[in-house]
């Protein structure tokens, strides 16, 4: 069974600054904002959250099915999907634009200030997956051109087929009622705590009134951990500590790949939100997104030696 998952396919530019992007700031200033971060480290990956999510279900050894669009610059990255047997037949490429690129700065806390371009991302298409559908046991809806998440929301519910709603920093592009409509028949909501709040304010939902609509809230705290919330419990998962820290960017998109290994396997959340913080904490080890190795024996000792309980045998 496949896991649908759509999502942006992009270049990343990763920047490091080593102070504090909030001590720069100044608060009373704000509206006269302009000034620059000196970034002493740069560097080029292959990112994007639906390409990062499917290629770490991959080495979770799951089978993904990625919806997204690349521009004229996109073949070297379609060339590398397919030589880890990521399919790439779902995948348009638009020659007449670029393949998104997001620019990401990151300070000596770990805050980030994020630029993305579009690119052959917002002149992409939803494909007709109506043949496809009873291969698919589980989807996942991340950030991309915001017609089409909302288009894969309506396909989702058309076909019945379960799925996490991941808005992610495209919630300031997403309107009430189109924030409403994706969770009314979701199987539930990822965001870290900034996206939480927007998603709040924006509705005005509590968490308790959120869990009136939808069976499952998952809200991430970075390194702090994350919550699991369903009309039954609380659920608090500790992070995953790494050996080193290099980068954070592309853990949110690896927990999510384990976090939905667990769900299509039917685990229990606490036990699905483990796997996702340990494949995570292997991912910030390293500069970029895409692991190019995870030793699935690491993984599974790194979340029960932080648990004191190991993780049933994975699918």
């Amino acid at each position: 069974m496949k896991i649908l998952v759509t999502g942006s396919i992009a270049y990343d530019l990763l920047l490091t600054y080593d102070g504090s992007f909030a001590d720069a700031i100044d608060p009373a200033h704000i509206e006269e904002l302009s000034m620059a971060f000196v970034t002493p480290r740069f560097a080029k990956h292959h990112g994007g959250t639906g390409a990062n999510i499917a290629w770490n279900l991959k080495l979770l050894n799951q089978d993904p099915l990625l919806i997204g669009s690349v521009g004229n610059d996109g073949g070297e990255y379609t060339a590398l999907l397919e030589e880890r047997k990521i399919s790439t037949k779902r995948i348009e490429m638009l020659h007449e634009r670029a393949t998104a690129t997001a620019i990401v700065a990151t300070d000596s806390r770990e805050r980030q200030i994020t630029f993305f371009h579009p690119g052959a991302d917002a002149a992409g298409s939803f494909p007709d997956l109506s043949d496809e559908r009873e291969q698919i046991a589980f989807a996942i809806i991340s950030p991309r051109d915001a017609k089409l998440m909302m288009r894969a929301v309506d396909w989702c519910q058309e076909f019945a087929v379960p799925y996490l709603f991941d808005p992610g920093q495209q919630v300031i592009a997403l309107s009430e009622d189109e924030i409403l409509r994706a969770i009314s028949k979701c199987r539930g909501v990822i965001a870290n705590a900034y996206e939480w709040s927007l998603i709040s304010k924006r509705t005005s939902f509590s968490i308790d009134s959120f869990l009136k609509k939808s069976p499952l809230l998952i809200i991430t705290h970075a390194e702090q951990g994350l919550t699991i919330y369903t009309s039954k419990e609380e659920i608090v998962i500790p992070p995953c500590r790494p050996e080193k820290l290099v980068n954070p960017t592309g853990a949110g998109d690896a927990f999510r790949a384990g976090l939905l290994t667990g769900l299509a396997a039917k685990w229990p959340l606490k036990m699905c939100g483990r796997l996702g913080a340990s494949v995570a904490s292997f991912v910030v080890e390293q500069e970029g997104t895409l692991l190019n190795t995870l030793d699935l024996n690491d993984v599974c000792g790194r979340a029960e030696m932080t648990y004191s309980e190991a993780l049933p045998p994975l699918p």
